[in-house]
């Protein structure tokens, strides 16, 4: 059959291209070697937590924090249940709105002191109050406070991730929701070294707060996360909605 006539075909009798083949192989795939795959994205969970309580770059600790939080969307999708993968959207969206608010505000901060180095901020709350209390509000949404986007998703991730009973998920899921204390541990004590304390650079005195359009981008952006975690039913059905074919195929 020459390329014309291919063109042609309805598109049901049209030959799959390569990359369809490799995509329904690791669909197929996923049910048989899901385990392998659970136990990496386990790993990668808390690995990321743990790496991140131990940089010193603000960008370098929510890097880190990101492949803590990226980890839970795979363990989700593994998880085959309509509940795990609405969580799993879900983070992803949570995530995307985190991210983009805290590399924001890490780059307003670093555009005042041109610095990104933890051991040299100290006390920016009293000389960048906006600022400091969008991160607080920012760090409190990344490690998952009620009524913030990143507990909505996670909550949703892992009570999916409980309707599987078997001892091998639920140990696993039990590692996952261990990251949580440990992101609680390096996002608390990092607003405690860079906000609060005395600041220590004499230079930072003298630095101003956020203007009326870093301020406006900001307020976007937690109005979104806090809008998803306070009002969160009309997204999770949608997407719900949405998943169940998905996880319907996926299921032998």
């Amino acid at each position: 059959m020459n390329e014309f006539e291919l063109q042609h075909l309805p598109e049901a009798y049209r030959p799959l291209s390569p990359w369809s083949y490799f995509g329904l192989g690791i669909l197929y795939a996923l049910p048989l070697l899901g385990w392998i795959f659970l136990i990496l994205t386990g790993i990668s969970v808390v690995y990321g937590a743990f790496s991140a309580c131990v940089q010193t770059d603000l960008k370098y600790i929510n890097a880190y924090s990101s492949v803590s939080h990226c980890g839970p969307v795979l363990f989700a999708i593994l998880m085959m249940n309509q509940t795990a993968a609405t969580g799993a959207v879900l983070q992803m969206l949570s995530h995307g709105l985190m991210t983009a608010l805290f590399f924001a505000l890490i780059g307003m901060i670093y555009g005042r002191t041109h610095t990104r180095d933890v051991r040299e901020l100290s006390g920016l709350m009293k000389v960048m109050p906006f600022l400091s209390v969008c991160y607080v509000i920012a760090g409190l949404a990344n490690l998952g406070l009620p009524g913030l986007s990143g507990f909505v998703a996670e909550m949703t991730i892992f009570v999916g991730s409980f309707q599987n009973f078997d001892v091998f998920h639920r140990t696993l899921t039990i590692i996952a929701c261990s990251s949580i204390v440990i992101t609680a541990v390096y996002i608390l004590r990092l607003v405690g070294k860079i906000l609060y304390g005395t600041c220590t650079n004499k230079h930072h005195l003298a630095l101003t707060d956020a203007t009326w359009d870093e301020r406006f981008a900001v307020i976007c952006l937690i109005i979104c996360v806090a809008g998803l975690g306070m009002a969160p039913f009309w997204v999770s059905h949608m997407i719900g909605e949405s998943a169940l074919p998905v996880v319907s195929h996926l299921i032998p």
